[in-house]
């Protein structure tokens, strides 16, 4: 397994939610998965999260799904865990998804509340416990408001920590405060969801971040990490501070995983940034804004 041992971070401290590179065609590239995924735990990130929503998750397919796990668990070992997406507003769907990912080799899962459905809390919790015990792997939470319509509420969160699968959240609320609350009362990992509030989160007792920008800016976030641990905060700041740039380039727009393409692309880890539809493609004027980012973020030269 290449989860930690640190029930603080049982899935490590800096994941990538990670794109699915696909060919000109639309069609899944593997082995683009395969050198995106090295290449992200070669520069700092020790947690991977596939067929989430920047993997394009709804637009994926089951065998498609399964086949990306299998070939970035087969690319970077036990360098980094590696969590699978088992999201749906169908819970068996969702139940299918989480036991294909655990064939495929997933360390673990992360399961985001039933979208569009708006379920009670009562609905919310035995979606998830139900998920979990299908896939029997260590689950993270999702709990994303605004895409999902619902909020885990504070004692759905003490229910469902009780699970013994379920061991984190990646907190995409915004609710910094309340995460401090919830994190002590039930035990669970916190992870944030949101780029630009992982100092915040830390400070009030988060586990690091489940991250877009990390296409960009992996080491510097990993040296965020290092320097809080180290109790250096201004050397965390200083660090996080040359990350803004890539957080405002690949999130600002809200088209997380057109972005986070453009980013990878350009930075000449996989060639070309293919979606599919409902999303578009990154513009070369979207790609231009993007590049400008990462130049002012200082990871890719000025080019004439």
């Amino acid at each position: 397994m290449a989860l930690t041992s640190n029930p603080a971070r049982p899935f490590g401290s800096v994941l990538t939610a990670m794109v699915t590179p696909m060919t000109s065609d639309g069609d899944v590239d593997l082995e683009a998965a395969r050198t995106l995924a090295t290449w992200l735990v070669d520069h700092g990130c020790d947690g991977l999260v596939l067929n989430g929503t920047t993997g394009e998750a709804p637009t994926t397919h089951a065998p498609e799904k399964a086949d990306l796990v299998a070939a970035v668990v087969d690319a970077v070992g036990d360098r980094a865990a590696v969590l699978a997406g088992a999201g749906s507003n169908d819970t068996l769907h969702a139940a299918r998804m989480a036991e294909q990912a655990a064939e495929a080799g997933a360390d673990g899962l992360l399961v985001v509340s039933p979208y569009y459905s708006r379920p009670s809390q009562e609905g919310l919790a035995r979606h998830m416990e139900a998920v979990a015990e299908a896939g029997g792997k260590p689950v993270m939470l999702y709990d994303v408001p605004a895409r999902a319509g619902v909020r885990i509420a504070a004692d759905t969160y003490a229910r469902l920590a009780q699970h013994p699968l379920i061991v984190a959240t990646k907190d995409a609320t915004g609710d910094v405060a309340a995460a401090a609350g919830l994190a002590a009362r039930t035990g669970l990992a916190w992870y944030s969801g949101d780029d630009a509030l992982l100092l915040p989160f830390l400070a009030h007792g988060g586990a690091g971040v489940v991250s877009v920008a990390a296409h960009a800016v992996p080491d510097a976030f990993a040296q965020v990490i290092t320097a809080w641990d180290a109790g250096d905060t201004a050397r965390a700041l200083k660090a996080f501070r040359t990350t803004l740039p890539a957080i405002a380039a690949l999130n600002g727009a809200g088209f997380q995983a057109v972005m986070a393409k453009a980013a990878v692309e350009a930075l000449g880890v996989v060639t070309g940034r293919a979606v599919r539809m409902p999303l578009v493609a990154a513009s070369d004027d979207e790609a231009a804004a993007v590049r400008a980012g990462l130049v002012d973020a200082g990871v890719l030269a000025v080019t004439s």
